[in-house]
């Protein structure tokens, strides 16, 4: 028989492996995300949000802020009285976003929404915004997950690869060389991306070969140049993938400038309308997304939803206004849904 001794510290040690094994097997995969510290009691209040994206002036962000604005106006006319600006750099400047990050917190904001330009370099001072009780939420490019409470997933990187992809070959076949015209080197959404583009093409077209990958920087002249450089570097790429809302129309306008429509395939992310143009003039046949202003609607119901405390660590879904429940995925990010690809035959509906 064994001593009263020998049972107990049979049930200590049993006690350590469980709890060992719900630090290594179960909060990894549970919430990820920081914690505002001692965050005002707003719940059903009126608050004042900041929304800080890459950068203003182009079309994406113009959606995303006008999906935050609509939201806030409806929660607002709903008696939960929510204002929002939008104010960023008129580039893709990570220094610059993170002086327009820095003087919200320095204002005593309630809550920063972010995209960022540089998911490092943001999140020292997004951490300052959580230490100063600060809710934040990012949507269409991550920071460090302790730096932000959730983050809106606009889709999973493998659905954005696979998309993208798929639709390539549908042009250009199963053998041929092509190119990445992506927005920085640095910019967590992309680099996912790219990740599972090369781990699709590595299982099911093994005869794609992926030849450079060039940085537009936000700039879409810069990326009508690095499409022209990588045709000349490059003169049997026979498809490039514009990996950004402005890389994609800058490659093709170059394409269709070089007088190459038809020779070389085009296919990528951008809105609809910047893909108007060259849909309808032969250069795309696909543009792969997904509605930019119901991310920033999303991301505004988050918020809201975190401030009153209807969202919490563990939750398996959010309640975003018209859009319904949405799901959280990886413990603190929250899934818009799947993407949609726009053709010449769906495209005219949208406008955005």
């Amino acid at each position: 028989m064994k001593s009263p001794k020998t049972i107990t510290l049979a049930k200590s040690i049993f006690a350590l492996v469980t709890a060992l094994s719900v630090t290594a097997f179960g909060a990894d995969t549970a919430y990820n995300g920081g914690k505002a510290t001692n965050p005002k009691d707003l719940k059903g209040k009126k608050v004042v949000l900041a929304d800080v994206p890459k950068l203003v002036g182009i079309g994406y962000f113009n959606a995303t802020a006008k999906g935050i604005a609509d939201a806030c106006a409806e929660m607002t006319k709903n008696g939960i009285p929510t204002d929002v600006s939008t104010d960023a750099p008129t580039e893709g400047d990570i220094q610059k976003q993170i002086e327009f990050i820095d003087n919200a917190v320095s204002r005593g904001v309630d809550g920063i929404f972010f995209a960022a330009n540089d998911p490092v370099a943001i999140s020292p001072v997004l951490r300052k915004a959580l230490g100063a009780g600060i809710h934040v939420v990012g949507y269409d490019a991550e920071s460090q997950p302790d730096a932000r409470e959730w983050f809106v997933q606009m889709c999973t990187p493998d659905a954005v690869a696979k998309a993208d992809i798929d639709c390539l070959v549908a042009e250009i076949g199963k053998k041929a060389d092509f190119a990445i015209v992506t927005s920085s080197l640095t910019a967590a959404g992309q680099n996912a991306w790219i990740a599972e583009i090369k781990k699709y093409i590595a299982s099911a077209y093994p005869d794609l070969h992926l030849v450079t990958i060039l940085p537009a920087e936000e700039d879409q002249q810069k990326a009508f140049q690095v499409t022209g450089q990588i045709i000349k570097a490059y003169p049997n790429v026979k498809g490039i993938i514009g990996l950004s809302s402005v890389a994609f129309p800058g490659a093709a306008d170059a394409i269709t400038q070089a007088g190459l429509i038809g020779k070389i395939a085009v296919v990528g992310q951008s809105t609809p309308n910047q893909m108007k143009p060259f849909i309808k003039n032969g250069a795309v046949k696909s543009d792969v997304l997904w509605n930019p202003v119901d991310l920033g609607y999303a991301a505004a119901y988050v918020m809201r939803a975190v401030i009153d405390g209807k969202l919490k660590p563990g939750d398996t879904e959010v309640e975003c206004g018209k859009l319904g429940k949405l799901k959280i995925i990886n413990g603190s990010q929250v899934l818009l849904g799947p993407p949609t690809v726009f053709t010449k035959d769906n495209i005219d509906q949208f406008d955005f």
